[in-house]
């Protein structure tokens, strides 16, 4: 098999081919390397290499088929797994996340981890220790963050799936950035295991990102489900999500908002990528309206999501301290300054902004009484350019003085978090309301802009709205088929 028949098919097809005996784990492992030996170098997708030695004995449904994992919450026993920070590069892990063993069992032939910024923390992938991940619709942009790297692999071909996880969009926004599906499931559904029975109070959970809703479907039936050391034992539906994959999903009352009170006027892309769905979803027969305000308070929310955001990181550097010794100057300076402002936040603070996570949902769940799905764009602007929220000279001077000095903690008495969320949340507004709210989330591919970059759209759900988000998304890909467009990288 060469690349041109390979990227012809989905995770699914290439399993089918294999189980045939159409081709082997071998052969198709061979071509997912020689295409990431030619891109790679370009995008920056892949980090680290894992061992890999297919074998004709692989059971599952996806034997045979190769994958990706991210190099953040998704261990592989044996490596390191860094999140993005020098301090972590070296430190290896004892054994599989629970989520890595699932798809090992599912007979995926996983070969490398991928990029992402440092902790996950931005939605862009450009840590200082692996370098930018750069989106194959155009090398000059980010494929989004934190799930980059997995989201570049993808659209550039060298695999048809990939592992992700989202915290704040993680998944949601690269695949936005990169022309693929992207489904954050509700909280519980995927586990975060054995190591940590939840992360961010359940905000964080696992997924994919993968180029056709089949595939995203059957990996969800992959990795879902509880485990022993878990918090929760989630309710599954009777049917496999696999099923939902081309079921009615009957007339829908879908609600769309487009300006969000942090970026209240939004690109002319972004309003055309909701307009283009509503069309397609008004002539499949749901009732779509646009809504006169929010149904939550988004500036509200988006504070309460930094400042646990920032406890979170502050946890975070000083936990990769504790294992590795590593000093301050294995950070980067932006991670030890949301590190400085998470130390700062008083206890009460804290539990203050998790507690007003049960208002948020309160108010989103009374929406729903009256609509079956929200619908946003997923970003608010095309994807940045790579580089383009750097600190000026100015102020990376500035902070490392505050640093320094450990007075950076003052800043919480400054305009700064008002500015961060108007600087590193204006692109991405609307992703955040499925973390802190527990909620299904899914981006789709439905749109490009005139320059040929994608730029998705977002339907969030009510609990256990997954398969209504899968039967809605294959509905809209056999309207709008989306798996072909593939980049052309110069």
């Amino acid at each position: 098999m060469d690349f041109d028949e390979y990227r012809k098919y989905d995770a699914t097809g290439l399993a089918r081919l294999v189980a045939d005996r159409q081709v082997s784990a071998a052969e198709l492992l061979a071509v997912a390397r020689e295409r990431a030996a030619e891109v790679n170098p370009r995008l920056n997708a892949i980090v680290r290499d894992v061992p890999a030695e297919p074998s004709d004995d692989l059971t599952g449904p996806f034997a045979g088929v190769p994958f990706l994992i991210k190099d953040l919450g998704q261990d592989y026993a044996g490596l390191p797994t860094s999140n993005g920070s020098r301090s972590l590069t070296a430190h290896k892990v004892a054994e599989h996340s629970t989520v890595v063993q699932r798809w090992i069992d599912a007979g995926l032939v996983i070969f490398g981890k991928t990029n992402l910024p440092e902790f996950g923390a931005k939605a862009i992938s450009e840590s200082t220790v692996w370098g930018p991940a750069r989106n194959p619709w155009d090398l000059e942009r980010t494929p989004g963050g934190s799930s980059g790297g997995s989201a570049a692999a993808v659209a550039a071909g060298i695999v048809p799936c990939a592992g992700a996880n989202d915290g704040g969009g993680s998944t949601r926004i690269p695949a936005a950035c990169c022309g693929l599906v992207g489904l954050k499931p509700g909280r519980g559904l995927t586990p975060f295991g054995p190591e940590t029975a939840e992360m961010m109070h359940g905000a964080a959970v696992q997924g994919v990102v993968s180029r056709t809703v089949r595939d995203t479907a059957a990996m969800l039936d992959v990795i879902c489900g509880g485990e022993l050391a878990g918090p929760y034992s989630p309710a599954l539906p009777a049917e496999s999500f696999a099923s939902f994959v081309g079921q009615a999903p009957g007339r829908l009352r879908i609600g769309v908002r487009v300006p969000s009170a942090i970026n209240p006027d939004p690109h002319p892309e972004a309003v055309a990528a909701v307009a283009a769905a509503v069309g397609v979803l008004t002539e499949l027969g749901h009732h779509v309206e646009e809504l006169p305000q929010a149904p939550f308070d988004d500036a509200a929310l988006a504070k309460d999501f930094l400042l646990t955001w920032f406890v979170n990181l502050a946890w975070k550097v000083a936990d990769a301290k504790r294992l590795t010794g590593a000093p301050d100057s294995a950070f980067e300076r932006d991670t030890l300054l949301m590190a400085a402002l998470g130390r700062a936040t008083s206890s009460v603070d804290y539990v203050d902004a998790v507690q007003r996570r049960h208002e948020h949902t309160r108010r989103l769940s009374t929406y729903f009484e009256s609509y079956d799905l929200l619908l946003t764009p997923t970003l608010a602007t095309p994807p940045p350019k790579v580089g383009q929220f750097d600190l000026p000279v100015s102020l990376q001077r500035a902070t490392d003085v505050l640093l320094k000095t450990r007075t950076a903690r003052f800043l919480r008495h400054t305009p700064i978090v008002d500015d961060m969320i108007k600087d590193n949340l204006g692109w991405v507004p609307y992703t955040q309301l499925a973390n802190i709210t527990g909620r299904p989330a899914l981006s789709l591919p439905l749109h490009w802009t005139a320059d040929g970059l994608p730029l998705g759209v977002q339907f969030v759900a009510p609990l256990a709205g997954e398969s209504v988000l899968i039967k809605l998304a294959a509905q809209l890909e056999e309207a709008l088929p989306w798996a072909d467009r593939f980049p052309v990288m110069n």
